[in-house]
Parts: C-alpha cells; sequence; structure tokens
C-alpha cells in the first residue's frame, strides 16, 4: 500500500514539475515575436543614430578626418563603420572623408600620410574603406595600386624570408615592422575586399596566393602544435587561443604563461585568428578552426576582453562580431552549454556603454581607445553584424 503511495506521488509531482516547466518555457505568440522585435529594431537604430550624429557633428574637422592628426587610420575606420550602417557612400561626411582618404595616396600606391609609421596599417583599412564605396568603379585605379602595394611589402621571399622563417607571410605596422597577428588579419580581410574588385584572373590569383601566405603565419600564432605549427611555443600552452605574433621569439600582449614558458593566448587575438581562417577559406571542420572555437566558448565574454580585460575592448567587440558572423552561429554556445544570441547582447552592451553625446570612450586608453572617433568606429563595425 505504501509503494502504490509513493507511485502516485511520484507521478503527481512528475505532473506538477512538467506543469511549471511548460510554463516557464511558454512559446511566444507571432505577435509577441513582432513586438521583441520591433524593440530589438528599434533600439540598434537609436544607438546607431547617435553614434551617425555624434560623428557628423563633433568628430569630423574641416578637413574631412576623424583625428587626422594620427593618420589616415581612423578616418577610414570611420569610413568603413559608416558604410556598414548604411550611411550612403553620397553622404557629404562620406565624401568628405573619402577626399581626406585620397589626399594620402602614395607614389608607391600606399595610402597613408607622410608622417606615419603605419603603412601597411594605414593602406589596408583606407583600401578596405574605397573598396566599400567603390561604385561604378570610382576608385578602381587607387584599389588596385594599393591592392599591389600590400602584397609587395608583405614579408616573403622578397623581403629574404622563406616559408621556414616565422615572419613568413606576415605584415607588420609598415614594410619594415614585424609582423604581427593583428596587421595581419586586417591584410586578409582588405585582399579579400580587394579580390571581389579585381580586373582579372592574374590579380585575383595574386591575391590568392598572398592570402594563403598570410594565413601560414597566422597559423603559426595558434597555441595549437600540429602540421602547420612547429615552432617552439606551439606545444607549451596548446589551448587553441591565439597571441599577438610568432615572428623571432613571439609576443603576447597577454604576457607569459608562468607554469609553462608560453605566449597566453587572449579573445582579440583569437576572434582575429578565426575570422582570418574563414575569410581565407579554411574549412569550419579544420582543426585549427575548432581548437580556435573551443578556446572561445571556455572564454565567451561581452564584459571583457578575455585574457585582457578592458585593453582593446572595442577593438575586440568588432572583431569578435566580424568572426562570429563569418563562422554562422546566432547562438554561440559556450563550455558550459549556455546559449548566447551574441548579437543581442553585444548591442545591449554597446548600447549600455554609448556615451551621452552619442561616442564610445574605453576607460583603459592602451592602443588608442581614449579616441571616440576610433571607438566609434570600431563600435559601428561591431553594430553592423548585431542588425536585427
Amino acid at each position: 500500500m505504501n509503494m502504490q503511495v509513493t507511485l502516485r506521488r511520484s507521478i503527481l509531482l512528475g505532473l506538477l514539475a512538467t506543469l511549471i516547466g511548460s510554463f516557464g518555457t511558454r512559446q511566444l505568440s507571432a505577435s509577441e515575436k513582432d513586438a521583441k522585435a520591433d524593440g530589438r529594431a528599434a533600439q540598434y537604430r537609436r544607438v546607431v543614430d547617435k553614434a551617425v550624429e555624434y560623428l557628423r557633428l563633433q568628430g569630423q574637422s574641416a578637413d574631412g578626418a576623424f583625428s587626422g592628426k594620427v593618420g589616415t587610420g581612423p578616418t577610414a575606420l570611420v569610413i568603413n563603420g559608416l558604410l556598414s550602417v548604411g550611411v550612403s557612400d553620397k553622404d557629404p561626411m562620406i565624401e568628405k572623408a573619402i577626399q581626406f582618404i585620397l589626399s594620402n595616396v602614395r607614389n608607391d600606391g600606399g595610402i597613408y600620410a607622410e608622417s606615419s609609421r603605419h603603412h601597411n596599417y594605414d593602406t589596408c583599412i583606407a583600401l578596405a574603406a574605397l573598396a566599400k564605396a567603390n561604385k561604378q568603379g570610382r576608385f578602381d585605379k587607387q584599389i588596385k595600386a594599393a591592392t599591389a602595394y600590400l602584397i609587395k611589402i608583405q614579408w616573403d621571399a622578397d623581403e629574404g624570408k622563406d616559408p621556414s622563417d616565422t615572419f613568413y607571410g606576415g605584415s607588420g605596422y609598415d614594410s619594415k615592422g614585424r609582423p604581427d597577428l593583428s596587421n595581419t588579419s586586417f591584410l586578409i580581410e582588405t585582399l579579400r575586399e580587394a579580390e571581389n574588385e579585381a580586373e582579372n584572373d592574374a590579380d585575383r590569383e595574386a591575391i590568392q596566393a598572398s592570402i594563403q601566405a598570410a594565413m601560414i603565419f597566422v597559423s603559426r600564432c595558434q597555441n595549437l602544435e600540429g602540421p602547420m605549427n612547429t615552432t617552439p611555443n606551439a606545444a607549451k600552452v596548446n589551448d587553441g587561443g591565439f597571441y599577438y605574433t610568432a615572428a623571432g621569439e613571439g609576443e603576447s600582449k597577454a604576457g607569459a604563461d608562468n607554469a609553462t614558458g608560453g605566449l597566453r593566448s587572449y579573445g582579440s587575438m583569437t576572434y582575429a585568428g578565426l575570422k582570418s581562417m574563414i575569410y581565407a577559406g579554411v574549412d569550419r571542420n579544420d582543426y585549427r578552426v575548432k581548437a580556435a572555437v573551443e578556446f572561445l566558448r571556455k572564454n565567451y565574454a561581452v564584459d571583457v576582453n578575455p585574457g585582457m580585460g578592458k585593453s582593446g575592448l572595442f577593438y575586440y567587440y568588432h572583431t569578435m562580431a566580424k568572426a562570429l558572423e563569418a563562422f554562422g552561429e546566432t547562438e554561440f554556445k559556450d563550455a558550459q552549454g549556455l546559449s548566447h544570441n551574441w548579437k543581442n547582447e553585444l548591442l545591449d552592451k554597446l548600447a549600455a556603454q554609448q556615451q551621452s553625446n552619442g561616442s564610445w570612450v574605453n576607460s583603459d586608453p592602451r592602443w588608442m581607445e581614449g579616441d571616440p572617433n576610433l571607438v566609434t568606429g570600431y563600435g559601428l563595425l561591431a553594430l553592423a553584424m548585431c542588425k536585427p
């Protein structure tokens, strides 16, 4: 008799739990889903419009530049951000900014200020901006010349480096600078844009050869021992994440790992590595992609740049958004099995951090993130991937 009572009680408790669970997981009606989507769209538009208004009214100088005293980089980044969120290339703000970029086109094909020490970096971002605005082939000449310039200064046989050298395939801030993953990831992304604008098969083949050479360098910046990475640091940490550069003895902006002596992986460089692999055509089932994604699942965050805290936070946001958009999972599951709608989470985070004037600025000014123009450019590039 006691067993029957216990059995009935268990069945009733089970039914009760099922009913409670069904209430907790009630599916939204079509009208509720529409209302929620409308709210997201309104939030997105509000945040974007405030940022655009800031750049239009407070960010741009009379010569068309955004923070032009430090070169063409911030202006080109802002142009990329504005065009990515739907501002017309015919907008006077864009036109003025593009004229500033064009005034810095050099005889060697590069696009950089005379005083700049960031020839590769500035040219990469400027080329991407021109490619986005290249309606009716307006900037074909500049894009072709800048593409040839970027390929020429990439570390390879012309610089006395063969594929066994840790410099090989990489790009630094300029033609003499040590290559790093950040600049090389910009190079791959930019060449991908340039390939779409290429006039003939020979140009496309040269671009692809450059991208594949860059992937040799990128693979060596991953903490992952394997056929593509036999450098001394590869097996020390071996967590699948990426660090700043494998060139020479290597360097991580997150420092060395005390236990192994290896170079610590961190969030922004791992997203840069993942983005680069996808843009270069590496299959998502490749062991390098799988290892990078596993690291990112273990270190998913929108509050900090994992391994770096607040340093480079907005660079992290824009790289994260581009990488996850390319990876193709709107719901990104972390290592604990929790599913994140990263677009909504990032949109909420950017909305909460936006200044009253519409700009963004990082409380940690490292890597120029105290400059609201540069940081607002990063913010728009991230938002472009979060559109509801």
